[in-house]
């Protein structure tokens, strides 16, 4: 019994360490996510209150012109930033799989914007892509004044400058798991692959890169819950125009809850951005389990 104590003893301190912030996060998650949907059901404006209002805040939500436009750019937002996010980032890994000299320099410099905040990156890019100041007004003063780079002012194009954000931001995440997926491959299948004869684009293509389907999958995964989530990106680029033309799910529940001070309808809006979240994250945890039963077997 007491060689027991002693273990859990000398045990304790990594127990506290791990499982309490675990348990204080996952209550305050649970806790507030229940209390915001509480919250959706009612007629809540400034402060929270009592009442029953069913679903009609969800049907307000639906309804709204701002919903539909956010909705529609999560979904060019999304399907752009994640494809070529993997691309970009899956080329960068290749490229330091490559065993360049520097690559260490290179690896530090891709994944520097992972240590910048989405605040930060947001504010640089508006000033590089502002018409007045940036890119464009660069090359004008070179002599090309008849060279046009608008599209932080433009409504149609405005989406792509977050889009093209974000990559910067993400890609270096992505590189790093993808460069550790390449250099986790079995070194036998690259030998058998010589020895027949394959070139270095045919053993990516047939050998290295579908060995990779896990971890393609995993950044895609985790590149789609971020495109859901994105706020602060947007609204240090953007703030959400020209007019509503880059307006995003988290915008819609921003300006619900603290510029129109409706708290019934803003989380209304933050639990659909929740089943979106959810739409993606049950059946990536329903693959992940066959998985490993698969793995187990």
């Amino acid at each position: 019994m007491s060689g027991s104590l002693r273990r859990f003893a000398r045990k304790l301190p990594e127990l506290l360490v791990i499982w309490v912030p675990m348990l204080l996060s996952a209550g305050h998650v649970v806790v507030f996510t229940l209390w915001t949907t509480w919250v959706s059901f009612t007629p809540s404006t400034l402060m929270p209150t009592d009442g029953w209002v069913g679903l009609r805040n969800y049907s307000a939500v639906l309804a709204t012109r701002n919903w539909k436009v956010a909705f529609d750019n999560l979904l060019l937002f999304g399907f752009s930033f994640m494809l070529l996010t993997t691309l970009v980032g899956l080329a960068l890994a290749i490229l330091l799989d490559q065993r360049l000299r520097g690559e260490n320099v290179l690896r530090a410099i891709f994944l520097y914007p992972l240590a910048v905040s989405f605040v930060v990156t947001g504010t640089v890019w508006s000033w590089l892509l502002n018409p007045g100041m940036g890119v464009q007004k660069l090359v004008n003063s070179l002599g090309w004044t008849a060279f046009r780079f608008d599209w932080l002012v433009n409504r149609d194009m405005a989406i792509w400058t977050v889009v093209i954000a974000a990559i910067w931001q993400a890609s270096g995440f992505a590189m790093a798991l993808f460069l550790a997926g390449l250099r986790s491959v079995d070194a036998d299948l690259l030998k058998a692959a010589q020895i027949d004869g394959a070139g270095p684009v045919r053993t990516y293509a047939r050998v290295i890169l579908p060995s990779l389907w896990p971890i393609t999958v995993s950044v895609l995964v985790i590149l789609l819950q971020f495109a859901i989530k994105t706020f602060d990106l947007v609204r240090a680029l953007t703030e959400g125009g020209p007019g509503i033309a880059t307006q995003l799910p988290a915008l819609v529940v921003y300006d619900f809850m603290f510029q129109r001070g409706n708290l019934g309808r803003g989380s209304a809006a933050a639990v659909l951005m929740l089943l979106t979240l959810l739409a993606v994250l049950l059946p990536y945890a329903g693959w992940t389990y066959l998985q490993r039963r698969r793995a187990r077997a």
